[in-house]
């Protein structure tokens, strides 16, 4: 059985069902941590760097990628699956005139194969409930000031639906190869809390 410690009633849930298999003998607690231990080897925000800068020079792929993310991740090898369910990620592009965040306000649900594990932050009350409500503050807590005239849109994670953000692409990088552009995206970016 895993050993998290979240006191949460959705994870005395899980660790109940996860009793309640293992005595009726379908499932080894001893696949389930490998199973888990793989996929938590392989999230990594590195996934969501080569995610941005393939977008940032693949037209096409980026018109994929926002269109249908879960069809265009394959192309470089990644997936939304990796869990019990595949969730459904939505890529939402930041413009000039509008700039994307994204939260759960239920809990932390979060890309975690393409962000790596979340920041504690992005789990924390204080960011879940305020970004929704005034999230030009939160951004400036970030040190992301916006023009006025820019749209915020905030995209709230569900149990089924997950959000990336796609940054504008830095200036003065049209010499710069595809992995000298991963280099470049951060987390942050990638959540809408900062710029790239």
């Amino acid at each position: 059985m895993s050993d998290d410690h979240d006191d949460s009633p959705i994870a005395a849930r899980v660790r109940e069902l996860e009793a309640m298999l293992e005595e009726k003998g379908l499932l080894d607690p001893r696949e389930l941590d490998q199973v888990l231990e793989a996929f938590a080897h392989r999230a990594s925000p590195a996934n969501g760097f080569r995610v941005a800068a393939r977008a940032w020079v693949d037209p096409a792929f980026r018109a994929r990628l926002l269109e249908n993310a879960n069809e265009a991740l394959p192309e470089l090898g990644l997936s939304m699956g990796g869990g019990l369910q595949v969730q459904r990620l939505h890529v939402v592009e930041n413009t000039e005139d509008v700039h994307n965040v994204i939260v759960c306000t239920l809990c932390s649900c979060y890309p975690l194969s393409l962000l790596g594990p979340s920041p504690t932050w992005y789990k924390s009350t204080a960011y879940r409930s305020k970004v929704v409500s005034h999230p030009r503050e939160v951004l400036e807590q970030f040190g992301l000031t916006l023009p006025e005239t820019t749209r915020i849109d905030v995209w709230d994670a569900n149990a089924e639906s997950r959000y990336m953000v796609l940054p504008r692409r830095p200036e003065g990088t049209e010499d710069l190869s595809e992995a000298e552009l991963a280099a470049k995206v951060t987390r942050n970016g990638l959540i809408g809390t900062a710029a790239v």
